[in-house]
Order: structure tokens, then C-alpha cells, then sequence
């Protein structure tokens, strides 16, 4: 476990134990009752299974050390969470207590962070609300697949204020990168007239011995016709969302 993958490079495991409810952690992880069960399990997973996964132990954090004598080798065992940056963890998964994450969440959040961040939207010229210098382009003209934008979302939202929601969504979700860091491109494509394509790619660290980057690229095909703004699995998408806000007092306010 020594030796750094390409992958998901490090992990964080609290094998702490109390006897009480953990659940609603902001961080990686929801877990209830005897955590150390859970830490346990989760280091003998990346012990036996890291390697094929691109995964390797970082650190692992318990507030009574003899606990880990057995399961963690020593050089992983971090003795003082004050120094957890010290670790370079990509991921941070808390198991133990919720105090735990009222006090280091913040910090956990900014040292485990995203990388790189891009997204692709790619629709039928037709479906684009431009503004701005975008506005300036003749997409009725179209004849061919052509990137409109491609750059820091910031600025991307004010040309495309209609068409950038996801994007937009993205940059908050991903704080660590932000409006300036998140990466949009906004593609017109005439071939797709029933189609808004949405492809996000999301870039890890290098190694720095064989160069590899690690990279995970999900895509969405929302079903839509040539002219409309709104894909047709976004109506859904917003009754969902409404259904788990909470704090409204069951009054709604639609603008």
C-alpha cells in the first residue's frame, strides 16, 4: 500500500466507536450505530481491493490508537487529525461522530477537493437563448458541429443565462473550484434535433511517476425537441426537487 496509484490516491477512515446515531454527515459518508464496524470494513476493503480500484489508505484517524494495532500498519496510523493535511487525501470518509464534523468539515472539504471539473452541453442551435458576444453568432446558419464557448463558467452565465443551470448547479456543488475554475463548453449541433447532451468530466491528481491522470466521464441524453430550452426530464427533475426542499413552510412561491 505503499506505492501511489494513478487513481482515487487516498482514503480517510474513522474506526472511532459510539454507541449513537452518525447519520446526516455533509461528508462522504452516512453511517449509524457502532462505526467502528464500519472503519474496519471499509480499511480491510482498501487493504484487499485497492490496488484494482486505483485506491490507497491516506491515513486512518481513531481516537483510542490501540484500536488499530491489529488492522492498520503503522505508518498509516495518524495519530493528531490536526495534521490530516500533512496526508494529501483526495477523499475523506467520516464514520464516527458528528462532532467530528462540526469541527473539521470545513477543513476536510478544502484539503479533499476536486481537481478539474468540465462540463459539455451540446444542443441543437435552435434551443440556444444567447446573449452578449454569443448573441453575435449566427446559429440559423449552422451547418455543422462548432463550439460556441469554451472557458470558466463565470463567464459563460451571463451570455447563456437560459442553457447553463447545469453547469451553473456544478460550479456551487464543486465549491472548491468554483464559477472561475469549473470549465463550460457549449457546443451547437444541427445533427441533433431530439437531444440535449450533457458529458462531464472530472480530472483527479497526476502521478507523478507514470503521468497518468485519473478521470471519470459520465454523459446525459435528455430527451428534447429542436427549439425548446428545457429538456423534457428537467420537468420531473424540478417537481423532485420540490418534494425534498425543506424550510418553505409548505408555501411556494413560483416566478
Amino acid at each position: 500500500m505503499a506505492d501511489r496509484y494513478s487513481g482515487l490516491r487516498t482514503s480517510w477512515i474513522d474506526l472511532s466507536d459510539p454507541i449513537i446515531p452518525i447519520g446526516d454527515v455533509h461528508l462522504t459518508l452516512n453511517a449509524y450505530l457502532y462505526s467502528v464496524d464500519i472503519g474496519n470494513y471499509l480499511v480491510k476493503q482498501i487493504q484487499q481491493e485497492g490496488e484494482k480500484c486505483n485506491m490507497e489508505i491516506a491515513f486512518v484517524w481513531n481516537r483510542t490508537m490501540q484500536k488499530m494495532k491489529e488492522s492498520v500498519e503503522p505508518h498509516l496510523q495518524l495519530h493528531n487529525l490536526d495534521q490530516f493535511e500533512e496526508r494529501a487525501a483526495d477523499l475523506i470518509v467520516e464514520v464516527a461522530h458528528p462532532n467530528i464534523t462540526k469541527r473539521y468539515g470545513e477543513r476536510f472539504l478544502s484539503a479533499a477537493n476536486l481537481l478539474g471539473l468540465k462540463i459539455t452541453m451540446t444542443k441543437h442551435p435552435k434551443s440556444f437563448k444567447l446573449e452578449g458576444k454569443l448573441s453575435e453568432k449566427d446559429l440559423s446558419t449552422m451547418q455543422d458541429r462548432t463550439v460556441l464557448y469554451e472557458g470558466p463558467i463565470r463567464q459563460l452565465c451571463p451570455m447563456a443565462p437560459n442553457n447553463v443551470n447545469t453547469m451553473a448547479a456544478a460550479s456551487l456543488a464543486a465549491h472548491t473550484l468554483g464559477f472561475d475554475k469549473v470549465i463550460g463548453v457549449l457546443v451547437a449541433d444541427p445533427s441533433l434535433p431530439d437531444w440535449h447532451l450533457v458529458d462531464i468530466e472530472v480530472t483527479g491528481r497526476k502521478n507523478e511517476t507514470t503521468g497518468e491522470v485519473f478521470t471519470v466521464k459520465t454523459s446525459r441524453r435528455n430527451p428534447a425537441s429542436a427549439g425548446a430550452v428545457t429538456g423534457a426530464a428537467t420537468f420531473e427533475s424540478f417537481w423532485s426537487s420540490i418534494l425534498v426542499c425543506k424550510g418553505h413552510g409548505g408555501r411556494l412561491f413560483v416566478c
